[in-house]
């Protein structure tokens, strides 16, 4: 399960590390690059609980192998492209895929994960965010030595390993819901506990909302100060790995203090370290890039778990609204705050943001 998900992230990784080249090539503005990174969130993200409640109602492979080659296929072909239009078909197709594959995969987690719920979703989690990670450092490389035209040829990695996807994948248990409709499937798995889903899935959301406009306009920032599209690739992989490593520590963590204690203590700490990583010149930029990266994904699947304990019934749906509506809703403000750094700086308003 860990595999799948890291296979998917890996291509939907590409998108924003590229758009400083994509940037060059067309002649996007940042409100153009705020826009399609907007779309791609919404679709990858805030159509997640749709996808989750048909996962659960209708439990099939299907969801996840057509799905996960989606991305394997468009977003490689976004390479090709040589307009706005058209690399904004791309990313559609392909973001729409990552909100198919992610609800059920997600849901399958807690059927296999035994007694260490918080460890086994942080190390699921993980091999996501790890993606994000790799994935910047590979295709900025790729670009760099092969240049973009060469990015259909990355679809053969990931169509190797979807083969092998397609004999080994289990097929998904359902929560007996096929009876149910929407809002119905809605009051069975949320019921009396929606109140604190809410406060939880409204955390994610302002966690997301911060760590998706760092995410996407963060490389754009580094090109501007100097950094080479290499450069700012790693420091972007840095970022990302560094939650990598911190989001299995505290799932670790959460399984022996509590998910309660342990999200005050992460969520309090990111403000003062993503302000470093704005401020702070130099090669001290890399240190408090894992400082921040650290403290920003680390609570992500602290809310996911706590989530599905409080209502464990319908859970592709419940981690649909942690993960995909929670990161989409924060990424479809992405337009927004592009459009605020053409009119100021990017620098000032991600200040104001965090």
């Amino acid at each position: 399960l860990s595999l799948v998900h890291f296979s998917g992230d890996f291509y939907s990784a590409f998108i924003s590390p590229l758009f400083p080249v994509f940037m060059e090539r067309m002649g996007l503005s940042l409100a153009q690059v705020g826009f399609l990174a907007g779309i791609s969130r919404f679709l990858m993200f805030i159509v997640q609980p749709m996808s989750g409640y048909w996962a659960d109602r209708h439990p099939s492979r299907s969801f996840i192998l057509i799905g996960l080659l989606m991305p394997i296929l468009f977003i490689p072909l976004t390479g090709l492209t040589t307009g706005f239009y058209g690399l904004m078909f791309c990313i559609v197709i392909g973001s729409t895929g990552s909100s198919l594959f992610h609800p059920p995969v997600t849901g399958m987690v807690p059927q296999y994960a035994g007694r260490k719920l918080g460890l086994a979703m942080s190390i699921y989690n993980t091999a996501g965010t790890l993606a994000f990670g790799v994935g910047p450092i590979f295709i900025t490389w790729y670009v760099a030595r092969f240049g973009l035209r060469a990015m259909p040829v990355t679809m053969a990695i990931g169509l190797s390993i979807w083969i092998y996807f397609y004999w080994v994948i289990p097929k998904p248990k359902g929560d007996e819901m096929a009876q149910y409709g929407f809002l119905e499937t809605l009051r069975q798995t949320l019921g009396s506990v929606w109140q604190p889903i809410l406060l939880i899935w409204i955390v994610m959301v302002l966690r997301a909302l911060v760590g998706q406009s760092l995410m996407t306009f963060m490389p754009v920032l580094w090109v501007q100060k100097g950094h080479t599209i290499v450069s700012a690739g790693v420091l972007f992989s840095i970022f990302t790995i560094s939650g990598t490593v911190a989001g299995i520590h505290c799932g670790h963590l959460s399984d022996r203090m509590g998910y309660k204690r342990l999200l005050w203590i992460t969520h309090g700490l990111m403000t003062p370290f993503l302000l470093m990583i704005l401020l702070i010149p130099g090669n001290w930029i890399y240190p408090a890039t894992i400082l921040a990266g650290g403290y920003n994904m680390a609570s992500l699947p602290l809310g996911v778990v706590m989530a599905q304990k409080i209502a464990p019934k319908g859970r592709s749906m419940v981690a649909s609204l942690m993960m995909g509506l929670a990161f989409g809703t924060g990424g479809i403000l992405s337009p927004l705050v592009g459009k605020l750094g053409d009119i100021y700086s990017i620098q000032s308003v991600l200040m104001v943001l965090v």
